[in-house]
C-alpha cells in the first residue's frame, strides 16, 4: 500500500493576543488526528501560523507605542509554553508576515488577474471623521440587515453568519471612536466570485464530501438561486487602502490585500517555510496529486474556508482541499459561549500552572468530539469525574492491579483477544471519521470488561488457594488488554501512553501493532503510578474570578507605600478610552450573603432598564446586606457578562479602597448624592 501524504492545518491564530482554550481545543483535536495519521503509517505536514496583518493588528501596535512587526514577534514568543504544554505537535509555525507569504499571496493575485477573475471599481467606504481614515470592516459595527441582531461586525455576523459589506449595516458607528462614519470613495479590487465559472465550482466541490452536510446545508444558502434566479454569492472585496499593515497588492500603490485574502495563503508559506528546512521541493510536493490536504476550522469562519478560499485555490491553478473540517464553539457549564472578552474563559496558562495534567483536558475535550459541526461543554464537575472514573478508575486501574499477581513481571500465554482486535479496527476507523468520542466510548466498554474479568477472577484469592499459576495467566491477560487500549489511547494521550509503553517494555505502538500480544515470557517492566487524580481544589482554583481576593498593591519604592492612597495615578488615557466605560446609577433592590465565599456579596441592581441586574461584589468584609439595600451606587453597565461558579455576574459596582489594603483593608461603596435616578449615566 502507498504511504499517503498528508498537509494538515488549524486555522490561523490572529497575533493580537494569547491563545484561548478554543485555540488550544482545535489545536488538540487536529493533533490527535495527525498522531492516529503516524500511526499507520501516513507522512503527515503538520503545519501553521500567526495571522500577522491587518488594522486591528496595526492600531493595536500604534497604541502600544511598537511597529506591528514588534507587536507581533512578541506575541508569536509567547506561543511555545501553550503548545508544548498540550502536547501539541506542530512540524512548523510560521507567520503571515514572512517571505513566502507576500510571494505565494502577490502570485496568487497574478495568477487571478490572468484568468479574468480580478476587476476594479469605486466603491463608498466608511471614513471615521474623528480618526481621519477609512475604516476597516471589523472597526465599523451595528445592526446586521439579515438577522437584526445589534453591535455586529462590518463584515460577518456572529449570530446567522451572514457575510456582507459594511454599508448594508443599520445605524453603523466607528468601533474606533463611537463617531457615526461618513462614506467616501475608493478604487477597490474584487475577486470574482459571482462570475458563472467559480458558481459552477463551488457547486461541485462543496457537493464532492469536502464539507460536512451540516456545513453544506449552511453554505448552499450562497450557493442556491432564489425565487428570482439570484444567488447571495457576490463579487469579493479583497482590497483596503493605506494606512495598513499587510501584503501590498501588485501594480496598485497604497492598496493592500484584505487581511481574509492572505491568511490562508499563510498555510501554504508555512508549508513551504517548513519543507525548505527539510530539503523537499515545495513545488513538486504541493503538485503531485496523490497529496492530500486538509484543514481543520471553527464554524465562525466556514465562509472563507469552503467558499473563497477553494475558488482562490483552484481558479490560480493549485490544489483544492480535500476536506475542510469544521468543528463547534466550546462552551463552560451548560451551553456559556466561552469567551475571554465576555470573562468566561478558561485560561489555558493557568490550567498548566496549577500543575494541573494536560492529557486530562486532551482526553476530555476527545471524549465530547466528533466528526459533526456541534457545540461542545466544559463542566468541570463532568471533567473531574470522567478523568478520575475512565483514565484512573478503569484504564490505569488495570496495569496497577493485575502486575502484582505475575511473578517477576513475565507474562505466560493468553489466548488470542478477538474482542480487542475488533476494538483496534473499530476505534482506528472511528479516529480516522474524527469521532473521538465513540471511539473513547469503545475503549472504555472494553475496560469496564476487562475490570469485571479481574474482579470476578479474584486473583488474590487465587493466590491464596494455592492457584498462583492461574491467577497470572489471568493476570498477564489484563496486561495485553491494558496494552491494546494504551495503542488506542495512544493518539489522545501521548506522554502517558509513552509512560505505559516503557512499563510494558515494548516496542513504540501503532496500529499494526496494537493487537499484536506481548506473549508468554515476555517481561514487564517495574509498574510506577502512571497519572493522578483530578483535586476539586484544582478546579476551584481554575475557575477562581480574579479579583475575587485582590493581592496588595506593592509601593513604587518596594517598601512601606508613601503616598496617602498607596498607589500611583495610572498610566494617561484619551477621551476615547474614557467614552467606551458607560457608567450607570443603580440601586441596589437587594443584598445577600453568597453561599462559600466570605468576600462577595451578591446584589441586584436596577440601572432603569427595565429589569434587574445580578452582580457580585467582593466588598463583604466592609457591609453586612442590609447596609446596601435600598441605597444608590454606580454601576460599570456595559463591562462583559463574567461566569464566576456562584452564578454570572452582570457588571462591577464602584467602590474606593487604599491600594495597601492590608494595612488600610477600608472599602468605600461610591453613593452618588441625593437626586440621581437609576439609569442616569455618569459622564
Amino acid at each position: 500500500m502507498t504511504q499517503r501524504q498528508l498537509f494538515v492545518t488549524t486555522a490561523l491564530p490572529y497575533a493580537n493576543g494569547k491563545f484561548h482554550i478554543g485555540h488550544i481545543m482545535e489545536y488538540i483535536q487536529a493533533d490527535i488526528w495527525v498522531r492516529h495519521q503516524r500511526m499507520q503509517g501516513s507522512q503527515v505536514h503538520f503545519v501553521c501560523a500567526d495571522d500577522a496583518h491587518g488594522a486591528p493588528i496595526m492600531i493595536a501596535a500604534e497604541k502600544a507605542g511598537k511597529t506591528p512587526q514588534q507587536f507581533v514577534a512578541e506575541i508569536a514568543a509567547g506561543r511555545k509554553p501553550y503548545l508544548e504544554g498540550f502536547h501539541i505537535a506542530f512540524d512548523n509555525w510560521h507567520s503571515t508576515d514572512a517571505p513566502e507569504n507576500h510571494e505565494l499571496a502577490q502570485q496568487i493575485y497574478r495568477d487571478l488577474k490572468a484568468n479574468n477573475l480580478i476587476s476594479s471599481k469605486t466603491i463608498e467606504q466608511f471614513f471615521d471623521p474623528q480618526k481621519n481614515m477609512f475604516l476597516p470592516d471589523r472597526f465599523i459595527k451595528g445592526e446586521c440587515p439579515n438577522c437584526h441582531a445589534k453591535d455586529q461586525y462590518g463584515d460577518n455576523c456572529e449570530v446567522c453568519s451572514k457575510v456582507y459589506s459594511p454599508t448594508d449595516l443599520i445605524n453603523p458607528y466607528s468601533a474606533l471612536s463611537g463617531a457615526t462614519p461618513v462614506l467616501k470613495t475608493s478604487e477597490h479590487f474584487f475577486f470574482k466570485l459571482s462570475d458563472a465559472r467559480c458558481m459552477a465550482f463551488l457547486k461541485e466541490w462543496t457537493t464532492s464530501g469536502a464539507v460536512q452536510p451540516e456545513v453544506l446545508n449552511k453554505i448552499s444558502e450562497w450557493l442556491e438561486p432564489d425565487a428570482d434566479g439570484k444567488t447571495a454569492m457576490g463579487d469579493w472585496d479583497i482590497s483596503r487602502d493605506a494606512p495598513y499593515f499587510g501584503i501590498e497588492i501588485p501594480d496598485a500603490p497604497g492598496k493592500y490585500f484584505y487581511v481574509w485574502l492572505d491568511a490562508p495563503v499563510g498555510y501554504l508559506a508555512s508549508l513551504k517555510n517548513y519543507l525548505g528546512k527539510i530539503g523537499v521541493d515545495y513545488d513538486k510536493f504541493i503538485a503531485d496529486p496523490t497529496v492530500e490536504q486538509y484543514h481543520f476550522i471553527g464554524k465562525d469562519i466556514i465562509t472563507f474556508h469552503t467558499l473563497f478560499w477553494p475558488a482562490m485555490l483552484h481558479f490560480s491553478g493549485r490544489k483544492v482541499p480535500n476536506k475542510v473540517f469544521v468543528h463547534g464553539f466550546l462552551t463552560v457549564n451548560n451551553g456559556e459561549k466561552m469567551s475571554k472578552s465576555r470573562g468566561t474563559g478558561l485560561d489555558p496558562l493557568k490550567y498548566l500552572s496549577l500543575g494541573m495534567n494536560p492529557e486530562w483536558l486532551r482526553y476530555y475535550l476527545a471524549a465530547k468530539l466528533n466528526g459533526r459541526n456541534e457545540d461542545i461543554d466544559f463542566n468541570p464537575d463532568d471533567f473531574m469525574a470522567r478523568v478520575n472514573s475512565d483514565l484512573i478508575g478503569k484504564y490505569v486501574n488495570i496495569a496497577s492491579r493485575a502486575v502484582k499477581f505475575i511473578p517477576q513481571g513475565q507474562l505466560v500465554a493468553s489466548p488470542v483477544d478477538e474482542e480487542a482486535q475488533a476494538l483496534v479496527r473499530n476505534t482506528q476507523a472511528l479516529y480516522e471519521g474524527r469521532d473521538y468520542a465513540r471511539a473513547l466510548r469503545e475503549i472504555m466498554a472494553y475496560a469496564d470488561k476487562v475490570n469485571l474479568r479481574f474482579d470476578a477472577a479474584a486473583p488474590w484469592k487465587l493466590v491464596k488457594e494455592g492457584k498462583a499459576d492461574e491467577a497470572a495467566a489471568i493476570c498477564s491477560a489484563c496486561i495485553e488488554s491494558f496494552k491494546v487500549m494504551t495503542a488506542c489511547l495512544k493518539p489522545v494521550l501521548p506522554t502517558l501512553a509513552a509512560q505505559a509503553e516503557k512499563f510494558l517494555a515494548c516496542a513504540p505502538l501503532d496500529w499494526s501493532n496494537a493487537a499484536a500480544p506481548l506473549g508468554a515470557g515476555h517481561s514487564v517492566g517495574k509498574y510506577e503510578h502512571l497519572m493522578q487524580r483530578v483535586d476539586v481544589k484544582q478546579l476551584d482554583a481554575l475557575f477562581e474570578v480574579a479579583g475575587e481576593e485582590p493581592p496588595p498593591q506593592p509601593s513604587p519604592n518596594g517598601g512601606g507605600s508613601e503616598l496617602p492612597v498607596g498607589e500611583e495615578i495610572a498610566p494617561t488615557i484619551t477621551i476615547d478610552d474614557f467614552v467606551k466605560i458607560d457608567l450607570r446609577i443603580a440601586k441596589i433592590v437587594e443584598c445577600k450573603a453568597v453561599e462559600g465565599s466570605t468576600k462577595l456579596l451578591q446584589l441586584t441592581l436596577d440601572a432603569g432598564e427595565g429589569r434587574m441586574r445580578n452582580v457580585f461584589s467582593g466588598i463583604a468584609s466592609a457591609y453586612k446586606p442590609e447596609q446596601l439595600v435600598g441605597k444608590l451606587t454606580v454601576l460599570v453597565a456595559n463591562l462583559a457578562p463574567r461566569k464566576m461558579k456562584f452564578g454570572v455576574s452582570e457588571g462591577m459596582v464602584l467602590a474606593a479602597s487604599h491600594g495597601d489594603e492590608k494595612a488600610n483593608p477600608g472599602i468605600y461603596v461610591l453613593e452618588p448624592s441625593p437626586g440621581a435616578m437609576p439609569g442616569m449615566r455618569v459622564r
